[in-house]
């Protein structure tokens, strides 16, 4: 999630240093504090800054923004608020292993309780869709849209190469033999900071070695099937890593930097989530020459079988549920945060828990069309593992993966260590 323009970057500053207007004079509002990960570099950022604008001006209530960019740091932060007392009133966070501890922690309200009071809660939403908490199997966060990834093309580097924009049957050998071309060509074959965002490579690259049924097993050890997958698809990552195709400063540029590669013509290649599309739509010179298109496989997997769900939602905490001038300001908050209109503008192409579905947008651009074929003629979807690890877990294996790559460190003691193996 990322970068922003000149005009968005007015737009964000107004917003993070005054929240919102007070809205009709008439009202007397109440402030309510919101974490989020829509920074200013988020692709979506401009779309929660108006949505949350509206907001406050329909109801004369203030949002306090507390956003920040979403990373492992971000994630240790939310947890410490939590921990000392000082979570907000409504959280954008992760579903899954990562929200365990907050849910555990007695701090957020359940969707059904809400309910109890407000029957139309999350009413625009399917029941079956909204994630389930794997602590104790209830529904707390109403999500805004869900995601995919896919490989992002610059169609304008591809044709300088003479490489064609790969399809549906784009195989891993293709793939590196296309780097390979893209590299004697003087471009970044694959634009990535493995310093900070390891993960899509590690999410796919695992997947490449095993398939739709087993991706989600989490391993015990390295050396158990699912850990040997793990340790495979790290070699995977190593094998671009030695051949060239990341950055020279790979291992030590910021995601910012890398990524400014990709859109400055000077990267081929960038692997990312849906939310990639609106961050290239405000941003890129020329939109029309990006694309994106199915991750090269191998083994069972089948290019078209895609990684994507519902992975993030609105939370409200306890502590403003028991405030009763909060309450409801938090309750039409998150409500005002997930109608059909808001969450089709967050992401139209995403996968959604919308009983509607969502809206595309008139005249769409060739990149919405194109990720448009991809969700719509996938074989097969699946959930990100690493959102089943424990945060720390997960932070220490990406930590790693630098080391990996160097040489320094092991897959399989990379591996062990994150699991607290001995």
């Amino acid at each position: 999630m990322k970068k922003f323009c000149l005009v968005l970057a007015v737009i964000i500053v107004f917003g993070l240093f005054s929240g919102c207007g007070s809205g009709d004079s008439g009202k007397k509002g109440v402030e309510i504090t919101v974490i989020s990960p829509f920074d200013s570099e988020d692709g979506n950022r401009e779309n929660y800054v108006k949505a949350y604008k509206s907001y406050c001006d329909a109801t004369g209530n203030t949002v306090n923004d507390k956003s920040s960019a979403s990373n492992e740091e971000w994630k240790a932060g939310v947890q410490a608020d939590f921990e000392s007392g000082n979570e907000p009133d409504v959280l954008f966070y992760f579903t899954g292993a990562d929200a365990d501890r907050l849910v555990e922690s007695g701090k957020l309200v359940s969707i059904s309780d809400i309910r109890r009071e407000y029957p139309d809660y999350a009413s625009n939403m399917k029941d079956s869709m909204l994630p389930v908490s794997t602590s104790d199997g209830r529904q707390y966060a109403v999500p805004v849209n869900g995601y995919w990834e896919g490989l992002f093309v610059n169609k304008r580097v591809l044709d300088d190469c003479g490489v064609p924009v790969p399809g549906a049957d784009y195989t891993w050998d293709q793939f590196l033999t296309d780097c390979e071309t893209i590299r004697a060509k003087g471009y970044a074959p694959v634009a990535c900071s493995l310093a900070e965002i390891p993960h899509y490579w590690f999410e796919f690259c695992t997947f490449n070695n095993g398939n739709l049924t087993n991706h989600l097993t989490l391993p015990q050890n390295s050396g158990d099937e699912a850990g040997r997958k793990w340790v495979s698809g790290l070699l995977d990552i190593k094998e671009l890593f030695d051949r060239g195709f990341f950055p020279e400063d790979t291992t030590s540029a910021p995601d910012h930097e890398t990524s400014a590669l990709f859109i400055s013509y000077e990267a081929a290649f960038i692997l990312d989530g849906s939310w990639q599309v609106g961050w290239l739509q405000a941003n890129a010179a020329d939109i029309n020459d990006f694309l994106v298109t199915y991750v090269p496989a191998k083994g069972e997997r089948k290019p078209t079988d895609i990684i994507g769900g519902l992975s993030m939602g609105y939370y409200i905490t306890k502590k403003a549920w028991d405030d009763p001038k909060k309450r409801e300001a938090c309750v039409e908050f998150v409500k005002a945060m997930t109608t059909d209109e808001v969450v089709s503008s967050f992401g139209a192409l995403s996968v959604t828990a919308l009983k509607n579905g969502t809206h595309l947008p008139d005249n769409a651009d060739p990149l919405v069309m194109s990720a448009l074929a991809m969700t719509k003629n996938c074989t097969g979807i699946v959930s990100a593992a690493q959102d089943l690890l424990i945060p720390d877990a997960r932070k220490a294996l990406f930590d790693d993966v630098v080391n990996i790559v160097t040489g320094d460190v092991s897959p399989q003691e990379a591996i062990d260590n994150s699991l607290g193996v001995k």
